[in-house]
């Protein structure tokens, strides 16, 4: 009990509880009423009001950022699989180049172009395609793909707008028409091939950046690019029977082509300003920690020495904190010298300065890791083998059309359905066969390959345990060489078969041989990129990818010109018709036994490559 000198603090007891009175009623009012014991009990009551406020406040801050994260994670992997699907989209449409077979043989017999002609239109058309992409890839790296896919959009409506006029225009003047001279064709198609690649790499950077860490990652890459493939499939049977010529007796005819460029400008166009917004890389930080992990395996390897300029973002951020936690302990300055405004203005310029130095360190590293991959040997064989695979593969789609017509009869009756098959069909096949074969490529390869390792390694020995490693697991594993040889030897057997007498004794084999080249050609441009993201890495994917895809360019180029040169001395050699077409295996027979051989030398080349990583212990 307290004494008469002391204050007296009231107690609470449950027996002297008033069901009618508050709770902490005496304590505001004091025992009296008069409120002497307020002070010490107003500081009490204050903090308990206080505690619990800062409890409950606490408590809500973390509810609510972690229902904010959620949020924020959740809107993320929409807007990743929303460009995913965005990205399909547009490969979808971009493969336009791909049913070039289904219409090139009407600049033949329409326009009167001769066969070079005729092949300086696809070339000029691959190469526009395949050149500039290491640029495209570059600018993807560097910055977003949204521009890319509106100058796509751009490009491809003004390429297949002018290719429709200079078809509509009628033939040549020197056979006695007033068409508008071949070059004006050559144009449109160096836009259209220009506009197909910035599509394409756009779209394919996008699912490569958002999934390539990712344990799908080939497959993810496999259904773009597969895509690609389909585009001229679907697209060559809109233009067979819906934007086809009618003849007297309302059966189809021949591709109406104004109509149809006309169709592919309006839609690629709207294609591109759709990618335009829904191309998008999700988490910029995601891809930061990238560049950090480059960096720090480049230190580890003993490529890049250690510098202040590329610290790891977590050494920096804790640099950082370390300086500003040392500035609080200092205690607060009695006289400060900046006011609240300017502090925040200096946060920022400091934040400003961070995330410069942040971009240089990312320009440095993918311009680094640019040379170091230029400097690669196992990359030259890898293009190498690509070239030699990819050349054959895009003159026999681009003289597709030819192609089937050297095997019919110069007797067979002129509206009859060849006896090879319609071109549509033959677009069809390798259409399919290629997404086939892009797709099973991809999604087996995931399955069955070993756990990627980098290919800049501080360690061979590491590599090569980590890979024997997984070979001890249960699951058995393959490397994606055992996938992509195996379809360069059916690739081979496809020119073989059309090298033989068979095709033309039994045209229908023909189909055998659009089969295996689409399966052939298919799995490389699926396997190809995939090696590249695994060995090399996803930061610097779109430039290095880039690379390798100019070699296309180069085959389609050496390869349609010994097409057209061979199909053109057959021609003047007593094998052509009084259409200009030419009949018989001198037409293609020489070009497709070199197909066979370059096929096989790329075999050669990509076993060397294989052999080089296996070497450094990089897992492919």
């Amino acid at each position: 009990m307290a004494g008469p000198d002391q204050q007296y603090e009231p107690a609470i007891d449950k027996r002297d509880f008033d069901d009618h009175r508050p709770l902490l009623h005496d304590i505001d009012a004091g025992v009296d009423g008069t409120g002497e014991g307020r002070p010490r009990s107003d500081s009490r009551l204050s903090a308990i009001r206080n505690l619990d406020g800062g409890s409950d406040g606490l408590l809500n801050n973390v509810v609510d950022e972690i229902v904010e994260r959620d949020r924020r994670k959740m809107a993320m992997e929409v807007m990743r699989v929303c460009s995913f699907v965005v990205g399909v989209i547009s490969c979808l449409g971009a493969g336009s180049i791909t049913a070039f077979s289904l219409y090139g043989p009407l600049f033949l017999s329409r326009l009167h172009y001769s066969q070079l002609q005729v092949n300086a239109v696809s070339i000029a058309a691959e190469i526009s395609m395949y050149l500039p992409v290491p640029l495209f890839g570059y600018l993807c790296d560097r910055y977003t793909p949204s521009p890319l896919a509106l100058l796509s959009g751009l490009v491809f409506g003004g390429g297949y707008l002018l290719a429709a006029f200079a078809y509509r225009s009628g033939p040549l003047p020197e056979a006695g028409g007033e068409g508008w001279p071949p070059w004006v064709m050559v144009v449109a198609f160096v836009a259209i091939g220009t506009a197909t690649s910035c599509m394409y790499l756009a779209a394919v950077t996008t699912c490569a950046k958002n999934f390539g860490r990712g344990k799908h990652k080939g497959i993810m890459l496999a259904v773009p690019i597969a895509g690609f493939g389909l585009s001229g499939m679907w697209q060559s049977q809109v233009a067979t029977y819906l934007l086809c010529e009618r003849r007297e007796d309302g059966s189809r005819g021949d591709v109406d082509v104004f109509r149809y460029f006309v169709f592919l400008a309006l839609f690629l166009f709207c294609l591109g300003v759709i990618g335009t917004f829904g191309l998008r890389i999700v988490d910029e930080e995601e891809e930061e920690k990238y560049i950090d992990e480059a960096v720090e395996e480049l230190e580890r390897s003993g490529l890049l020495e250690e510098s202040e300029f590329f610290r790891p973002r977590s050494e920096v951020q804790a640099a950082y904190g370390t300086f500003s936690e040392a500035a609080d302990c200092d205690g607060p300055d009695p006289e400060p010298s900046l006011t609240l405004s300017e502090e925040e203005r200096e946060a920022a310029r400091l934040e400003k300065e961070r995330e410069e130095e942040e971009r240089r360190k990312k320009n440095w590293l993918l311009n680094f890791e640019t040379r170091l991959f230029l400097q690669d040997q196992t990359m030259w064989w890898l293009a190498l083998g690509f070239f030699l695979v990819t050349g054959p593969g895009e003159a026999y789609i681009n003289n597709l059309g030819t192609i089937i017509q050297t095997l019919t009869p110069e007797l067979y009756p002129p509206n009859a359905p060849p006896p090879a098959g319609l071109p549509s069909t033959h677009v069809t096949t390798i259409a399919l066969t290629s997404t086939i074969a892009r797709l099973l490529t991809g999604s087996l390869s995931d399955f069955f390959a070993p756990p990627a390792t980098h290919l800049f390694s501080a360690d061979v020995e590491a590599g090569r345990r980590s890979s024997s490693s997984g070979s001890t697991a249960k699951k058995p594993t393959l490397s994606r060489l055992a996938f992509l040889l195996p379809s360069a030897v059916l690739l081979s057997l496809g020119y073989l078969l059309l090298s033989s007498p068979l095709p033309l004794q039994h045209p229908g084999l023909s189909h055998v041989t659009t089969a295996l080249v689409g399966l052939g050609y298919g799995s490389a441009f699926s396997l190809v990129p995939i090696i590249i993201s695994v060995v090399w890495g996803v930061e610097n994917f779109g430039t290095n990818w880039g690379i390798v895809a100019m070699v296309p360019a180069a085959g389609a180029a050496m390869w349609g010109v010994i097409y057209s040169r061979g199909y053109q001395d057959a021609t003047d050699g007593g094998n052509g018709s009084a259409d200009g077409q030419c009949h018989g295996w001198r037409c293609y027979g020489f070009w497709a036994v070199g197909c066979t051989l370059s096929v096989w030398v790329a075999v050669v080349a990509w076993i060397l490559s294989w052999k080089g990583w296996r070497r450094r212990g990089v897992v492919v």
